[in-house]
């Protein structure tokens, strides 16, 4: 028994080298967003600058990567404009790569951060909106890959790097002493590279701002950069087979085989532009409230999921160390990656239940199991066992909701492009503020709070949710011939 009926698989045969693309860049993306956890030390050393500068690098490019997002939206015209700010930014990644080697002042490599972190919010809007636009109705199946080549690059980055960090000091002071132990300097290794900011006993590691860097992180960064390679060689090649190279202007974005999707897209919905084109009064005219209450609602969710995610990524590190728990810093410092993984399996798994059911049917799934699993570890917070069980759970079930989320917004909203734009911006956001919200008030109130305020988020996104479906059913009211409201299956 076939997967996918032939229908599907014909649309990504007449795809192919489009669909491998965007996903090859999405890999890129991956590789990029991971790197710098677990490499921050050795930067430290290279840049000899303080554990205090050197965790900027992390808000500049969390920052930029926002400030893409937001942006991204304004290639989206035509075709040509789309391919070469994907080239671009590909290609940007593999040189941030090549130079961050180069950068041995903190300010340079938070410039760099800053580049390569603008390139990944180009590539997150325009490949997200690339695929949605080739595929519509079709688009869950093929958005649920995108994002799991995310994850595959985001778990093939850490172990690229690993060989060549420093086990000790790697700047050698004339009075340097013994005091920071191999497994100090994994623990705040591990603590920084969930992006969860500085222990509160940060001043106890003495590590040396001035002296002999001893360092090979360089050669970890040459070779991704030469693994990125192939991404923007791949996004030219398709610019050629779509002959856009040399051509004085572009056609639209699917001008060709104006019959490959299910569902064209209307003449009309191709002049938007980025996230402030969207706001301009006269894209505003003549939509239902339901039309912008779908919006936010669909960005509040993915504000706080994606946020979650930032949140477990950033904290549970610093929560199983803590009391009740207190686990080893080797052990604890394996959950991350647990969590990570765990959502990389789950994107891929995700694949065939999109082609199975529909995106509503699976974000109700999604959202109560995240809320169940969080309900059951606030129960069983002192086993270390069922921690590790949770962050499995837990990564399962969260992983599907972006891409689940942006094909039922944008089917819902007739494909206008709006919402991919949107959705993306919110993500990256919720991401970036979310996790920094939880951190001041583990700071303040513990560490146990990490779960109580996740627990909570949870519910209120599920609340929204209920009500984006209550809306989507308004909405659905004021169009003609349109199918039943909450439609579960495909």
């Amino acid at each position: 028994m076939r997967l996918l009926d032939e229908r599907i698989w014909l649309l990504f045969r007449r795809h192919l080298q489009q669909t491998l693309t965007y996903w090859s860049v999405f890999f890129s993306f991956g590789l990029c967003i991971a790197f710098l956890g677990p490499t921050i030390l050795d930067l430290r050393c290279q840049t000899q600058s303080t554990l205090q500068q050197i965790t900027w690098v992390f808000f500049w490019q969390q920052f930029f990567l926002l400030v893409g997002s937001g942006v991204g939206g304004l290639f989206k015209k035509n075709l040509l404009s789309s391919l070469s700010a994907l080239f671009a930014s590909a290609l940007i990644i593999s040189l941030i790569f090549a130079i961050i080697p180069l950068c041995h002042r903190v300010i340079l490599l938070s410039v760099a951060m800053g580049l390569a972190g603008a390139a990944m919010g180009v590539i997150d809007t325009i490949g997200n909106l690339q695929l949605v636009r080739l595929y519509q109705k079709d688009s869950a199946i093929f958005l649920q890959v995108l994002h799991f080549f995310i994850g595959l690059g985001a778990l093939v980055s850490p172990l690229v790097v690993d060989p060549f960090l420093a086990e000790d000091s790697c700047v050698l002071s004339a009075n340097w002493t013994a005091n920071s132990s191999s497994s100090d300097l994994e623990h705040l290794r591990n603590t920084l590279a969930g992006r969860g900011g500085l222990p509160h006993n940060a001043s106890r590691y003495p590590l040396s701002t001035e002296g002999v860097v001893v360092t090979r992180v360089s050669y970890a960064f040459w070779i991704m950069a030469v693994i990125n390679l192939p991404v923007p060689a791949a996004v030219l090649a398709l610019m050629f087979h779509e002959r856009l190279v040399g051509c004085r202007s572009s056609p639209p974005l699917l001008s060709k085989n104006p019959d490959i999707s299910s569902h064209p897209v209307k003449e009309q919905q191709q002049g938007h532009g980025g996230l402030l084109d969207c706001c301009r009064p006269s894209n505003l005219q003549g939509h239902p409230a339901t039309f912008f209450i779908i919006h936010a609602l669909g960005g509040a969710i993915v504000f706080i999921t994606d946020g979650i995610i930032g949140c477990y990524a950033g904290f549970v590190y610093t929560y199983a160390v803590s009391p009740p728990l207190l686990m080893g810093h080797k052990a604890a410092g394996y959950l991350d990656s647990v969590f990570w993984a765990s959502i990389t399996i789950g994107r891929l798994c995700f694949v065939y239940f999109s082609y199975r059911y529909a995106a509503p049917a699976l974000l109700s799934v999604s959202l109560v199991g995240v809320i169940l699993v969080q309900v059951l570890l606030l129960i069983f917070y002192s086993s270390r066992v069922f921690l590790f069980m949770a962050c499995c759970v837990l990564g399962l079930c969260i992983s599907s909701v972006f891409p689940s989320m942006l094909a039922f917004t944008e089917d819902v909203l007739d494909y206008k492009g709006s919402a991919t734009i949107v959705l993306v911006t919110s993500a990256s956001t919720g991401e970036m503020l979310l996790q920094l919200l939880v951190g001041l008030v583990i700071h303040s109130k513990g560490s146990y709070s990490f779960l109580l305020c996740t627990t909570i988020t949870s519910f209120i996104s599920f609340c929204l949710f209920l009500l984006l479906l209550y809306t989507h059913c308004v909405h659905r009211n004021h169009q003609t011939d349109s199918p039943p409201c909450l439609d579960m299956k495909d």
